[in-house]
């Protein structure tokens, strides 16, 4: 365990990242320094950088229901996050044509809300499509065959200011960050004797620390190569509509409407009057034939819609805001998070490293929620006996043979096959 004015390293501010800087100050560390490839935290690279994401307690594994309870009380009662919450509650549903798969995980879900002594009051079930249509006066599409529950527990959380306000908060309390392509940008951490001694910038400058913890999600192992298929890039598709004021004002308060064929919408953004919209599926690996490991492409890469996902797009906006499913899509991206091949995340020592390198990483697409707590388990882990993670399915695994492709799909929130970027990426138009 290092003494607390022993120098930290934290590789990338995004969620994990900055919530491990924030829970190690109030822990008395004070030489925490943070780098960031990106020039702004917002960081661009970061999944979390983003308008809003989902915060749902209700797990099938009541591991996660439990922490995400937590999770809710700390956005609501911690100032640096209670800013940043929505409690709209989480309309959870399937569509008449819903896979089978599709909904028994709703069923899971929905009954893990009804168990927990937390949450069971909060749930209120909707068999009907008709009872949903009359219960949510702001929609008007039909909402055909959907059925499924209101979580009013739930809610969603606007990502990117709580990224920022965090980064303020850890700054007053005495952090560093070294932000940009030249100065933030950690090329290779450092070792001397199998244990590392810090990390070296673009710009050929080393920073020397007594503990490195790599936090920087998909892009985690090019810095941890005997990583392997552990962490993999995977990517779901984001885009938005742009409303006048007066449409933001009429669908205030919505809560995140969630179908899970086909994907989910939330309360539009006041200050941008944008509406954010997601499609389910399989989502998007990029693979490197060199390595077999799926690594994030640029940002510029990322910056278009599947064809496939825009359809399913339009069709969640026909059942339920009809008159805006042929509006244009704007902000169109793919978002690439860390992936595991079950969904857990991954808080351990590297080994082989004597103590002196952490992964915190594997949030596969629902870490976010996560963020007022996840910190703090990193902490755990640095004050355990024996450089031990307690709980064993955050343990370091072993990675899977190269060539693997499964991509966390036998996970059974996920629906779709995976795809290569490749096979959905526009053509280029030749001259």
């Amino acid at each position: 365990m290092p003494e607390k004015s022993s120098p930290i390293i934290i590789v990338g501010a995004g969620a994990f990242g900055l919530s491990t800087a924030l829970h190690l100050t109030q822990k008395g560390y004070s030489n925490i320094t943070v780098f960031e490839k990106d020039n702004q935290i917002p960081a661009r690279y970061s999944a979390a950088n983003d308008l809003n994401k989902i915060v749902r307690a209700e797990y099938e594994d009541d591991f996660y229901t439990d922490l995400t309870v937590k999770a809710i009380e700390a956005w609501k009662s911690n100032p640096i996050f209670k800013p940043h919450f929505h409690q709209t509650g989480f309309l959870h549903c399937v569509s008449g044509t819903c896979p089978e798969k599709a909904v028994g995980t709703m069923k899971r879900f929905r009954a893990a809300a009804e168990r927990h002594p937390k949450i069971k009051s909060h749930v209120v079930p909707l068999d009907k499509d008709s009872t949903i249509r009359h219960r949510f006066w702001q929609f008007n599409g039909q909402f055909p065959g959907w059925n499924g529950y209101l979580n009013q527990f739930d809610g969603y959380a606007h990502s990117a200011n709580a990224l920022a306000g965090v980064y303020r908060a850890t700054q007053a309390a005495g952090v560093r960050f070294f932000l940009g392509e030249q100065n933030g940008a950690v090329q290779e951490i450092l070792y001397s004797n199998g244990k590392a001694t810090g990390v070296k910038t673009a710009n050929g400058r080393v920073h020397h620390a007594s503990l490195v913890i790599v936090a920087a999600g998909a892009a985690a192992g090019k810095l941890v190569s005997k990583l392997g298929t552990q962490i993999v890039a995977k990517s779901w598709s984001v885009a938005h509509v742009q409303l006048t004021d007066e449409e933001t004002s009429a669908l205030r308060s919505i809560p995140v409407t969630y179908a899970r064929d086909l994907g989910f919408l939330f309360e539009p953004d006041p200050k941008t009057n944008l509406l954010k919209l997601c499609p389910m599926g399989g989502g998007f690996v990029n693979t490197d034939p060199a390595s077999g490991v799926s690594y994030p492409p640029s940002l510029e890469q990322s910056a278009f819609l599947p064809k496939e996902d825009e359809e399913r797009i339009r069709k969640l906006l026909a059942h339920t805001l009809p008159a805006l499913a042929n509006r244009p899509l704007v902000h169109k991206f793919l978002c690439w998070f860390a992936d595991t091949s079950d969904s857990d995340f991954i808080i351990d020592y590297v080994p082989e490293t004597s103590g002196s390198v952490i992964l915190l990483s594997g949030d596969s697409g629902h870490g976010f929620k996560m963020f007022p707590i996840v910190g703090s388990w990193a902490g755990d882990l640095i004050e355990s006996s024996g450089n031990q993670q307690a709980i064993p399915r955050w343990r370091w695994k072993t990675p899977a043979a190269k060539g693997s492709t499964s991509w966390g799909g036998d996970v059974s929130w996920r629906l779709g096959d995976t795809k290569e970027l490749s096979e959905v990426q526009p053509r280029k138009a030749k001259l």
